[in-house]
This record gives structure tokens, C-alpha cells and sequence, in this order.
């Protein structure tokens, strides 16, 4: 495999408990001369602090049989220099890369300097990884000019080409944010992205999860977008399970909790992320990331703490499309899409937030987006799996925005494959009374490549829905934004055609925020 098919992931959890295994392994070996090349699956950074940056990459021989791999530990060497060229070291070490964890290998690499470029590399042997180029937070306190963040989601397999990675890659943004979707839980294993989606080979088991990463992450495009900047993330349902909510799948499988263990633990297994390797029965994907007080970066997980979906159809788990009020459960104030705990700590960090912008990274859409037009909030049929279905969560976190007063909220979606621009208001009904003013502003991204509904229809949603400015469904692609301590610009950028690994990209639309005005101005 040559430098070109090379990783740079990211998000934010804790990693502990390593030691704990490690100790459990009574010998350590080094890789022999001349074996297989260990990098296969290239290397990646994440959860960048000002003075920290978690490094990651993983020991597999074969991406596509892992069973080529000797059932051994291995003693992996890591390096951080301040040049491409590693002339000038600035942290150095060995850590284990152990069978219990997928070979794969977490640095949390300390001592840092704020706000600059690093590049990185591993070495097994005589082999050596590729390099990435990674970079660390800025000083607390300080006020960078300028952010360049790239925005995406929902990279179905099979769907189409990964060209969105590739010009993700060329933008050369500072830090990418990756919101959910990052493999499906289900596809046909080939080399290249077919033609035709083949719904078989679904996961199941920590093999299969395992699996279905590494078979991802051999994508070019892919890697080359995660060899550009660090990486944010969070997940959504497909890590798992289609439509799962907690503990409870769409088919009300009494094992669930274990399949949702292994997908957890993959998952971890193949981020960049700190996290506690003791168990996975659950995982702390929420977390906060401060870009100076520039931005501070508030992640969300709403998969994994919430109510199951409300009115779901007889016999089944999962989302439905219901009318208000004919599904009583949505108007239970004790359901939650983040849980109690992630609530109180959302809150928390939204009222002591130093930040010019204050940036949601979560994975669905957050405005309302009745199916038919409506007159009141109580009316209108909502789609039960994303905040539609949890409304009374959704207006406790916009009072907790509004009585925060934390500076230019700006909500960040993915998950329903379809560009919006919305403004988020207590009542989207009314936009136009004056005790009803935008609490924030939202951007929701299209899919890497995942399919959504003729543009047609979302036309007509957005013309039910005043309160979404923009909707845009046919095109695949990804946002790319700019802030800056005055300004926050949004571009959203289309391929022309996903199936093609060569497509083009144009900008289908670009808005302009100013800070102090939550309002969405279409910047033409």
C-alpha cells in the first residue's frame, strides 16, 4: 500500500485501562524483518487538546482477512515531529498493540505546544507507516484569526465513490468534524464501490464490526481526507444498528446490549479517541473542544442515552412517521434524546463558554420538518427517529441555548443525507412575532455518499417549513466553513457525480453568519 492510503480520524472519550491489558499479555514482540506491511489500514490523530493529541493506527496485515495477523502483542514505536522531514523531534515512544484490542494502537501524546502543526509516524520492524499531519488546539485564552472546518457524514459502501473524501483532502482544512454514519452496519464486501447496493453480510459480532472497519478504511479518498486535519466525531445509528434507541433495536432483539457492545468496541477500536478499554457496555462519546475562544465545540451523542422512539409500528422498534396528535407519547415531557446527565453537562458548557461561536456537532436534523404544512406547533406528521420525535427535549436545549446566553450558537447535523439552512426558533410556527426570535442557527449536511429522496419532495418541505431557508437533497457532497471572530461563512459543496472516484465539485450554496445576528443570509 503505498503513502497515498493513509488515515487521519478524530473525536473525543477516554482512553484508560490499557495498562490493565497489556499487563495481561505475558510477552511482547517485535515484528520481524521482512514480514507482511503492518500499516494496511494507515494512521490517524484525534481529539486535539492545546497541549495533547491522541494518535492511532492499527497492526492487520490483510484489511480484508484478519486472521493473517499473528494472535500476538507487538511492540509499535511512534514519533511526533515539528517538520515532515522528522529532523526536529518533539515526542517520541513505544506503546502495545494487543491482540484483545484489535492491534490496535492509542497514543495520547502529552506535553504539546498550542495551536501548531505536527507530523506523525509508526514503526513495526523495518516498517514504517505513513506520516500524518496533525495539530494541536490553541492556548486557552487566545483568539485565532480564523478556523477552517470541514464537515461530513453517512458513507454508505455501497452508495457511491468516496470523492468527497479527495476534495476534503485538497481544501486542507484545520480540523474536520465527522458527525455519524461513519461505516453501515450492513453491504456487500468488494474492493470497489459497486454498482448496486446487496443488502447481506450484516454485523453482528465484534469479528464482523471489525470487519466492516477495515474494509472501509481501505478506501484512497477516505484516507487521504483523514491525512489532511484531525478529526471530531461522533456517531449515529449505523455504527450499530439502523434506528436502534439505547437498549432497543427495530427488531426488539433480546441480545441487543451485547451486538451494541461490539459495535461500541470496534468503533473505539478503530477512532482515534481516549476511551476506557475495561468495558463497552458504554462509551462516553460526548465532549468538549475549545478552538481558543474562537470556538468551543460542544459534541453530542443522541443514540445512545435516549428514550426509544415514540409510536414505533406494532411488533417493532424503531422510527415511524406519525401525526402529533395521534402519537401521545410525543407529548411526554420526561423523554430524552442526550439523557439526563448529558443534558446537565450540555448546559453547563453552554453557560460558561468563553467562545465567539458556540458549535452543536451532533447528528440529525434539529429543525422542525413537518410532512404536511401546519398552522401550530402541535400539529403536523413527524418523522419519529431524529428531534422531530423528541420535541420536548429539543425545546429544553433550546432554552437551555436561549438562557445561556452563550454567544452565536451554531448547530452542526447530519444523519438525513440532505442540505438544509434553518433557523431554530422556540415556536417554528411563528416566525414573524417579536417574543420569538432565532435562538440559533443550523446547517445540516448532505451524505458522503448515501442516497435521500428526490429533490422534489424536499422542495416541498422547505416551502411547509418557513423556518428552513434551504433544502437541497440531490446531490451528495460535504460543508466546508470559515470562521473567524466576526464572520462565519457555510459552503455547501456538491459532487457532480458520486458515482465517479474523479468527480468535480461545485458550490451549490454559501451563507454568511455575522456574529451577534443568528440569522441565515444566503451569501451569494
Amino acid at each position: 500500500m503505498d503513502d497515498g492510503r493513509r488515515l487521519l480520524l478524530l473525536t473525543g472519550t477516554r482512553v484508560a485501562g490499557l495498562a490493565a491489558l497489556a499487563a495481561a499479555v505475558p510477552t511482547i514482540f517485535a515484528a520481524p524483518r521482512n514480514s507482511p506491511y503492518p500499516f494496511t489500514l494507515g494512521v490517524a490523530s484525534g481529539a486535539p487538546l492545546p497541549d495533547s493529541i491522541v494518535l492511532w493506527t492499527r497492526i492487520l496485515y490483510d484489511p480484508l482477512d484478519a486472521g493473517t495477523t499473528p494472535p500476538v502483542a507487538m511492540t509499535v514505536r511512534w514519533e511526533v515531529a515539528e517538520d515532515e522531514a522528522f529532523r526536529r523531534i518533539a515526542a517520541q515512544g513505544s506503546a502495545n498493540a494487543l491482540p484483545a484490542l484489535a492491534h490496535s494502537v492509542h497514543v495520547d501524546v502529552r506535553g504539546l505546544r498550542p495551536g501548531r502543526w505536527y507530523w506523525y509516524r509508526f514503526i513495526l520492524g523495518d516498517a514504517v507507516s505513513p506520516t500524518g499531519r496533525t495539530r494541536t488546539a490553541p492556548a486557552p485564552g487566545s483568539m485565532p484569526d480564523t478556523l477552517k472546518l470541514a464537515v461530513a457524514s453517512c458513507q454508505h459502501w455501497e452508495f457511491g465513490a468516496y470523492a468527497a473524501h479527495r476534495h476534503i483532502a485538497k481544501a486542507a482544512p484545520d480540523l474536520v468534524a465527522f458527525l455519524g454514519d461513519y461505516i453501515y452496519e450492513w453491504g456487500a464486501y468488494s474492493t470497489t464501490h459497486p454498482e448496486r447496493a446487496v443488502r447481506r453480510d450484516e454485523s453482528f459480532t465484534l469479528a464482523q464490526y471489525r470487519a466492516r472497519y477495515a474494509h472501509y478504511k481501505t478506501d484512497r479518498d477516505l484516507q487521504a481526507a483523514h491525512l489532511a486535519a484531525p478529526w471530531i466525531m461522533t456517531w449515529d445509528d449505523h455504527e450499530v444498528a439502523n434506528d436502534y434507541g439505547a437498549l432497543r433495536d427495530e427488531l426488539l432483539s433480546p441480545d441487543f446490549a451485547a451486538r451494541r457492545a461490539a459495535a461500541y468496541q470496534a468503533y473505539c477500536e478503530h477512532q482515534p479517541i481516549r476511551f476506557d478499554a475495561r468495558s463497552f457496555a458504554t462509551v462516553r462519546m460526548h465532549g468538549r473542544y475549545d478552538w481558543g475562544r474562537l470556538a468551543r465545540f460542544h459534541v453530542l451523542d443522541n443514540r445512545q442515552y435516549r428514550s426509544p422512539q415514540a409510536c414505533p409500528r406494532p411488533g417493532r422498534g424503531g422510527s415511524s412517521s406519525v401525526y402529533r396528535n395521534a402519537c401521545a407519547m410525543l407529548a411526554d415531557d420526561q423523554r430524552t434524546m442526550l439523557g439526563t446527565e448529558q443534558e446537565r453537562w450540555l448546559k453547563d458548557g453552554l453557560r460558561t463558554s468563553p467562545a465567539r461561536w458556540n458549535i452543536l456537532a451532533q447528528q440529525t436534523l434539529m429543525a422542525q420538518s413537518s410532512q404536511v404544512e401546519i398552522r401550530r406547533v402541535s400539529d403536523g406528521r413527524f418523522w419519529t427517529d431524529g428531534w422531530d420525535g423528541y420535541p420536548a427535549a429539543r425545546q429544553r436545549l433550546l432554552d437551555a441555548l436561549a438562557s445561556s446566553r452563550a454567544a452565536n450558537p451554531v448547530v452542526l447535523s447530519g444523519d438525513v443525507h440532505t442540505f438544509y439552512a434553518a433557523e431554530l426558533r422556540r415556536d417554528p410556527t411563528q416566525p414573524g412575532r417579536p417574543r420569538n426570535p432565532v435562538v440559533a442557527t443550523e446547517f445540516c449536511g448532505t451524505s458522503i455518499t448515501s442516497n435521500s429522496r428526490p429533490q422534489q419532495r424536499t422542495a416541498q418541505y422547505v416551502a411547509m417549513n418557513p423556518h428552513i431557508k434551504y433544502g437541497r437533497s440531490d446531490r451528495r457532497g460535504y460543508m466546508l466553513m470559515e470562521l473567524t471572530p466576526a464572520r462565519t461563512t457555510v459552503l455547501f459543496q456538491g459532487l457532480d457525480n458520486v458515482r465517479d472516484p474523479a468527480s468535480g465539485v461545485s458550490t451549490l450554496a454559501r451563507f454568511a453568519l455575522e456574529a451577534g445576528a443568528p440569522r441565515v443570509i444566503r451569501d451569494i
